[in-house]
């Protein structure tokens, strides 16, 4: 098990006020919080590293406090004991992966890493939930507990609870609840949609 901060914040030692050089960092930092370092590989791209880098040095502070917001949310669906100790922090994911967010059991606290440019920001919430049914069923897989974690949560947060009568429900579970993809999730990173915050006061 790989212990870290209780902050993810704190992973990034750099005194640098350069953006790039912070974002760079940050994402050097995430890496270690991946299942697999090459999950986040926007480091090696040369060419587009510098704009991703550079917003991410701006902005990862507001993107990640919201969704620290949305986890909290998720914690206050349980009692305090049932709540596994928990971080969350954004990245570009590689698109090989084929994933838009992950629950890595294996850090303490286990950490939620989560692509946010790969959905619409109004369902940043959906990708949460969907996560933190992760943690909280304690195992990888999308089996009865995380069915029951999962729609615990749903029905805490307003979000309709999966079907129970689906011929093939872990199929199902796995892209549940449903989010919007983003037609280019590059573009976030980029920095090209500045609405962003706008948009998740629209959910």
């Amino acid at each position: 098990m790989i212990w870290v901060s209780d902050l993810v914040e704190k992973l990034i030692v750099t005194t640098s006020s350069d953006p790039f050089t912070r974002g760079l960092d940050y994402l050097y930092g995430v890496r270690s919080l991946a299942l697999d370092p090459e999950m986040v590989s926007e480091v090696y791209d040369l060419e587009r590293r510098i704009p991703v880098c550079t917003w991410i040095g701006e902005h990862i502070d507001a993107v990640n406090a919201s969704l620290n917001g949305y986890l909290q949310a998720c914690r206050d669906c349980f009692h305090p004991w049932e709540q596994p100790p928990t971080q969350i922090c954004a990245a570009p994911l590689a698109q090989s992966f084929g994933i838009d967010g992950l629950c890595n059991l294996f850090t303490n606290p286990i950490t939620l890493l989560l692509d946010v440019g790969r959905v619409e920001p109004s369902d940043w919430l959906r990708l949460v939930v969907h996560e933190y049914a992760h943690a909280h069923a304690g195992s990888p897989g999308h089996h009865l507990q995380f069915a029951r974690s999962l729609t615990h949560l749903c029905l805490g947060l307003g979000i309709a609870p999966p079907p129970t009568s689906q011929p093939h429900p872990e199929a199902w579970l796995c892209c549940y609840p449903h989010c919007a993809p983003s037609p280019d999730p590059s573009a976030f990173w980029r920095g090209e949609r500045p609405d962003w915050r706008s948009i998740q006061l629209q959910r």
